[in-house]
C-alpha cells in the first residue's frame, strides 16, 4: 500500500452554520438600524452623522447596514504584531491562535509567602519576567493591578515595567486619552520613533463599550486615538448575561455584535484600514450569588460562535482562556483553565488573553502562569494533529518489526520520538514509587518551584540606556502633568 497524497489530520471545530451566521448578522443590522447605540462623544457622533447615520435625541445613533458592511470590508483581515526588538511575533489572521496575559487583577498570591494580598507594581514585573521566559505565552499584559502606584500613573507605570522586563508584545489598558498618549510615546521611544512604531507595532490597546449599547466618551476617545496612530486596538464588549446583556445566549450574541460592529464603524470611518481586533466577551451572572462568572460553559459557547462569525467577517478576533472562578490552585482551576484553552484553540480565536486568571477575574498567581503555559503546550500539540503520509504510516517499519517484536530500537522511533510525542515539564509521569521518593509533590508545588527558579535565573533583554532615560523622562513628565486625570469609562 502506498499513500500518494500527503496531508495533515487536524482537529476542527465549527459551531455555526452559514445560515446561522447570516441570521445573527441580520439581527445585528436590525438592532443597529432600529434601536441604535448611544455614542457619548460629540466628535464621533458628528462623524457618524456625516457618514449617513441618523441621530436621535442627545446621544442615540442609528447606523445603516451599508456602513457596517463597508467598515467590515475595510478592516484588515490580517494584523502582524512585532516584539520590542522589531521581530515578527503574532499573526492575527484566519485560524492563527496566540495566547497571552490579561490585565488588572486586584489581588495576587505572593510567590514566597503564599499569602493572598493586594496586587502591587512588583507583581506586574514578576508576571512580565515569567511570561517572557514561558515559551507558550505569546504576549504579555500587566496581569496585576499596580495598587501602590498613584492612580494617575497606574497604567503608565505598568506599561513601563512591562517594557523593562519582557521583549514580548504588550496588551495594555489606559485610563484615558491623557495617559494613552504618553504610553504611546514610551512605545515610540523603544521602537525608534512614531513611524517605526506604526510600521512595526508591538503593542495592542484594550478598550470596550459599555453594555447595553453604549460607547462612552473615554472608550471612544481611545478608540479614535488608536485609529489615528494605527496602534492595533481590541474593542470588544464585556457583557454579563442576565445583567448587562440578555439571559439568552442568542440575544446576548446579537446585542454584543451590535456593540462590536458599531465600534468598527467608528474606527474605520476615522481611519480606513487601521488595525482593529473585535469579538464579544460574555460572562454570566450567577443569579444565586450575584457574582460574575468567567469559567462557565456559556462563555465558551459565545466565544465559539464569535470565532465563526468573525472569521466570516474576515476580522481578527479576541477571546479569553486560561480563566477560572476558583480562588486557589485546585482541581477546579485546572479543569476550567484546560477547557477554556482547548475550546478557544479549536475555535480559532486569534488573540486569546486572560491566561492565568483566577477568582472571577480578581486574583492572580505567578504559578498559574506556569501551569497554563503547560496546558497551552499540551493544547498546541493536540491542535497540530498528525501527518498521514507514507513516511508517517511507516509500513516498512511495521514489516521490519513484525508480529511479537517491539519498536524501541526502530530507527523511526529514534528519529521521530520528539516530534510525534508531547513531553511535559510539570505533569507527573513517574510511577508511584519514584513520585513518593521525590516528595509526593503535586502540580501546584512544582509550578511554584518552577516560577521561583525562573525568577532567580533569568533576566530579560535590557533596554538601551538612552531609551531607559527617555522612559524615565516621560514618567517624570506624567507625574507633574497628570495630577488631575480622571478615569473615564
Amino acid at each position: 500500500m502506498t499513500v500518494e497524497t500527503k496531508f495533515t489530520c487536524l482537529p476542527s471545530y465549527h459551531f455555526l452554520t452559514t445560515e446561522q451566521i447570516q441570521s445573527i448578522h441580520t439581527a445585528t443590522l436590525e438592532l443597529l438600524e432600529t434601536e441604535g447605540v448611544d455614542v457619548l462623544h460629540d466628535e464621533a457622533r458628528q462623524m457618524l452623522a456625516d457618514a449617513g447615520c441618523e441621530l436621535k435625541g442627545t446621544h442615540r445613533v442609528l447606523i445603516p447596514g451599508r456602513l457596517v458592511e463597508s467598515a467590515i470590508e475595510s478592516a484588515p483581515a490580517s494584523i502582524v504584531i512585532y516584539n520590542r526588538l522589531g521581530e515578527t511575533a503574532l499573526h492575527l489572521q484566519d485560524w492563527q491562535i496566540h495566547f497571552g496575559l490579561g490585565t488588572d487583577l486586584a489581588h495576587t498570591y505572593d510567590l514566597e509567602t503564599g499569602q493572598l494580598r493586594k496586587s502591587e507594581l512588583k507583581d506586574v514585573r514578576t508576571a512580565a519576567r515569567l511570561a517572557d521566559a514561558l515559551p507558550e505565552i505569546d504576549f504579555i499584559a500587566s496581569y496585576a493591578l499596580a495598587n501602590d502606584s498613584p492612580p494617575n500613573l497606574l497604567y503608565l507605570d505598568s506599561f513601563k515595567s512591562q517594557l523593562e522586563h519582557s521583549t514580548k508584545p504588550i496588551f495594555f489598558t489606559a485610563a484615558g486619552l491623557e495617559d494613552i498618549q504618553l504610553i504611546a510615546e514610551m512605545a515610540a521611544a523603544v521602537a525608534g520613533g512614531r513611524e517605526h512604531l506604526r510600521r512595526k507595532p508591538f503593542l495592542i490597546h484594550y478598550s470596550e463599550p459599555l453594555s447595553p449599547l453604549i460607547h462612552s466618551y473615554g472608550a471612544v476617545n481611545k478608540l479614535l486615538f488608536c485609529a489615528d496612530r494605527h496602534i492595533p486596538v481590541t474593542y470588544a464588549p464585556g457583557m454579563m448575561s442576565g445583567a448587562s446583556a440578555p439571559i439568552t445566549l442568542a440575544g446576548a450574541l446579537a446585542m454584543g455584535n451590535a456593540e462590536a460592529l458599531s465600534g468598527i464603524v467608528m474606527h474605520q470611518l476615522r481611519s480606513k484600514g487601521a488595525p482593529i481586533i473585535s469579538g464579544i466577551g460574555m460572562a454570566v451572572m450567577d443569579m444565586v450569588r450575584a457574582t460574575c462568572i468567567y469559567g462557565c460553559p456559556e462563555y465558551r459557547l459565545i466565544l465559539s460562535a464569535c470565532a465563526d462569525l468573525y472569521r466570516h467577517y474576515g476580522v481578527p478576533m479576541w477571546g479569553t482562556a486560561g480563566v477560572t472562578d476558583a480562588n486557589c490552585l485546585d482541581v477546579q482551576a485546572g479543569m476550567e483553565w484546560g477547557d477554556s484553552i482547548l475550546l478557544n484553540a479549536m475555535s480559532g480565536a486569534n488573540l486569546i488573553h486572560d491566561v492565568g486568571y483566577m477568582g472571577q477575574g480578581l486574583i492572580g498567581h505567578p504559578a498559574a502562569l506556569v501551569i497554563c503555559d503547560e496546558i497551552i503546550s499540551y493544547t498546541k500539540r493536540f491542535m497540530r494533529g498528525f501527518r498521514l503520509d507514507e513516511e508517517h504510516l511507516g509500513l516498512d517499519t511495521i514489516h521490519q518489526v513484525g508480529p511479537g517484536g517491539n519498536f524501541l530500537s526502530a530507527r523511526q522511533t529514534v528519529r521521530m520520538l520528539r516530534s510525534e510525542h508531547w513531553y511535559p515539564d510539570l505533569c507527573n509521569r513517574d510511577s508511584v514509587g519514584p513520585w513518593q521518593h521525590k516528595g509526593s509533590r503535586n502540580m501546584a508545588d512544582r509550578a511554584v518551584e518552577k516560577a521561583r527558579d525562573i525568577l532567580r535565573r533569568r533576566e530579560p533583554a535590557a533596554l538601551p540606556e538612552s531609551v531607559q532615560k527617555e522612559l524615565v523622562r516621560i514618567r517624570s513628565y506624567a507625574e507633574s502633568h497628570l495630577k488631575d486625570i480622571k478615569f473615564q469609562a
